[in-house]
């Protein structure tokens, strides 16, 4: 069954700058317990991606976003608290152990690298972000909402686009 409340998003993005531009927007927009997913091949740019979306959660500047790729979780103060996670070298059995069905319910942002690990597991409403590596520098962003928050901000971030 598909959702009323689903909308998408693609945009090109031509450097890390703009990469990051776009998140600090959705980092922006974002409310209390949004889920996001981004899904990418190594290097495309989702670690950047959430270091633009730290700085549209208000985290601090002087704070630096790294990959959580050995430690897994990352979490980060800002307007929202900010939780990264890596699931690359986890597989479905081992979400429970880092807590992060915990993690998807608190009023929290919670961006989880590699959601193609937890299968069936993923939450029906979230922010499904697709990067997408254009040779010899692009970068497309493809952005889903399922569900009804995900879908306002999806029209929220179009709205900003074309100011």
């Amino acid at each position: 069954m598909v959702s009323r409340h689903t909308g998408q998003i693609a945009y090109e993005a031509r450097s890390a700058a703009e990469t990051q531009e776009l998140a600090r927007m959705v980092g922006a927009l974002a409310p209390p317990g949004l889920v996001l997913t981004i899904a990418g091949d190594l290097g495309s740019g989702k670690t950047c991606f959430v270091q633009g979306l730290a700085r549209g959660l208000d985290v601090p500047a002087d704070v630096y976003v790294t990959s959580p790729s050995y430690t897994l979780v990352n979490s980060y103060d800002g307007r929202l608290p900010l939780h990264h996670v890596d699931l690359y070298r986890l597989g479905a059995a081992d979400l429970d152990d880092i807590g992060l069905f915990d993690l998807m319910v608190a009023p929290a942002v919670v961006a989880i690298e590699w959601p193609e690990r937890m299968a069936d597991e993923l939450p029906a409403e979230r922010l499904a972000i697709r990067i997408q590596t254009i040779p010899p520098d692009t970068r497309r962003l493809t952005l889903t909402g399922y569900g009804l928050a995900p879908f306002n901000l999806i029209k929220a971030l179009q709205t900003s686009l074309q100011e």
